[in-house]
């Protein structure tokens, strides 16, 4: 059974997954480091993790199978997930594969030792209409993919 997996404390497309989740049918595992709010329905699930700070990448690492489909924007667990076999989706509607992971964590590296000698500072850009619709089209796109399969 396919399953979304939400790396859930930062994660801000929570709502735009409910429902494409509610249209499909579809269950959705929130993982996070603390409590929060999720709707009262059988096909959500909140798994609160507690440890290190990588205990809810691990959880999720640890539970996601072929097929299944994550959304998070750590690059890093996007990495470890694709090697399981699943989708990932970032929250701005890029999907990471194969093809391009390896390139992500090349310019997450770089971007990195930039900001450690203060010539960047910041994040990156801010959510806006765009990246929600890009985000709710992709996931379509992939749910859409892994049911014909």
């Amino acid at each position: 059974m396919l399953n979304i997996f939400i790396d859930a404390d930062a994660c801000p497309v929570k709502e735009e997954t409910y429902r494409v989740a509610d249209r499909c049918q579809l269950k959705v595992i929130l993982v996070a480091n603390q409590p929060m709010r999720i709707p009262e329905d059988l096909r959500y699930e909140l798994k609160v993790v507690k440890g290190n700070f990588d205990a809810a990448d691990d959880w999720i690492v640890e539970n996601v199978s072929r097929g299944d489909i994550v959304i998070t924007s750590d690059i890093l667990l996007a990495d470890r997930c694709l090697k399981k076999q699943a989708r990932v989706l970032g929250p701005k509607g890029e999907e990471f594969t194969e093809d391009n992971i390896g390139g992500a964590i090349a310019m997450r590296e770089l971007m990195g030792n930039i900001r450690s000698f203060g010539e960047v500072k910041g994040g990156p850009s801010a959510m806006n209409k765009n990246h929600r619709s890009n985000y709710l089209a992709k996931l379509d796109q992939i749910i859409q993919q892994l049911k014909k399969s």
